[in-house]
């Protein structure tokens, strides 16, 4: 949950934020993309790691760093300041979100990864619900610093949870002792293999149309639409109780019928739910409630689309299964950092390059889906 909590929560803060250090619109998004890279990079860094070392010491490590970082986010002066603390409040944060898929490749095959994926789904639904919330009750009372002040106790809290709940899933007989050259070798193999290129850009895609809605949101609901900043959080979670909901079916389909069947299906509905969101929002035609419905099966696809391309990616590649799910985080969120930059550089002051970009993950996800993980 560290990621979404990370993300969300200061959504409705960013307006703000934005007031409070004399920052420009862009800066303030700024800090925002420079998260998504953060995580993009930072994986590459702790899928190896857990592979050699095993997987709570990185996680040790990831979460430290996390919790160090947000406790400098509160007490930024300017916004440069604060998007460096968000580039290393990422870099550790991540290590959760990529050990996690690894842990759940450890004990499980591929039809129970679904299922352990669409559990985790429903946790990380969770916190799309809770954080905007908790952030639009935290901000009139302590302001956005006490949005970063409260994720910092969270990282403490995680550390505390970890330390006493958690077993280590990678026994010392399973571990690696590659180098760099043949971690190397380990993630040029993985980008050649057409079924896992495919089925995690497939993943990559969907993901970085929710990251674009992340971003875009704020703006195109708050101020295009006039949304208060304390109901914008369950406009929010009304998404993300979708994907919670999608989660959930997939992981009951999954007994009865194989996964590389469900996939196509539930594919198709951001593919055509993008272009729908894209003509509602060219002709206007529906309003603002059109947007929604649109944006609202969009992302609930998401609960379908990740357990399901991530199960499918990583069953064959047991042994590495931290760099699978290092590489697979990398890919996902610079196509999130992607989407993001081209938002920044379309944005014209209405919701029509939210909805663009939007429906252009939608296609590629489709199209890497069909044509190289077939």
């Amino acid at each position: 949950m560290i990621g979404p909590f990370s993300i969300d929560m200061y959504l409705p803060a960013l307006p703000a934020l934005g007031a409070s250090l004399n920052a420009s619109p862009g800066a303030v998004q700024g800090t925002l993309a420079i998260y998504f890279l953060g995580l993009a990079c930072g994986q590459m860094m702790y899928g190896p790691m857990s592979d050699r070392f095993g997987r709570r010491g990185p996680l040790f490590v990831g979460l430290s760093l996390y919790t160090v970082a947000a406790t400098a986010c509160a007490l930024a002066p300017d916004v440069q300041t604060l998007t460096v603390a968000r580039l290393f409040q990422a870099l550790g944060g991540c290590s959760g979100m990529v050990i996690a898929r690894a842990m759940v490749r450890d004990v499980s095959d591929e039809r129970g990864s679904v299922r352990l994926m669409a559990q985790l789904m429903l946790v990380m639904g969770v916190a799309p619900v809770i954080a905007p919330i908790v952030g639009g009750a935290v901000l009139p009372v302590f302001g956005w610093r006490g949005i970063f002040a409260l994720l910092a106790v969270y990282g403490v809290t995680m550390l505390a949870v970890i330390a006493l709940f958690l077993p280590e899933s990678l026994p010392i007989e399973r571990r690696r002792r590659d180098g760099f050259a043949a971690v190397l070798r380990v993630w040029v193999g993985l980008l050649m293999d057409r079924r896992f290129l495919g089925l995690a850009l497939a993943g990559g895609f969907i993901s970085g149309g929710m990251f674009t809605y992340i971003s875009g949101s704020p703006f195109v609901f708050m101020e295009l639409n006039g949304v208060p900043p304390g109901h914008y959080g369950f406009y929010f979670g009304a998404n993300a109780l979708g994907i919670m909901a999608m989660g959930q079916i997939v992981g009951r389909l999954a007994h009865r019928i194989p996964p590389k069947r469900i996939l196509p299906v539930t594919i198709t509905v951001p593919f055509v739910s993008g272009l729908v969101l894209l003509l509602v929002t060219k002709t206007g035609f529906g309003g603002f409630p059109a947007m929604l419905v649109a944006l609202f099966f969009f992302v609930a696809m998401m609960g379908g689309v990740m357990p399901l391309t991530t199960a499918l990616a990583m069953g064959p590649h047991g042994a590495v299964a931290g760099s699978a799910s290092a590489l697979m985080g990398t890919l996902q969120f610079s196509i999130g950092a992607l989407s993001g930059t081209v938002l920044g550089a379309l944005q014209d002051g209405t919701a029509v390059p939210m909805a663009m970009v939007i429906a252009g993950c939608g296609v590629a996800g489709w199209c890497s889906r069909r044509f190289l993980a077939r």
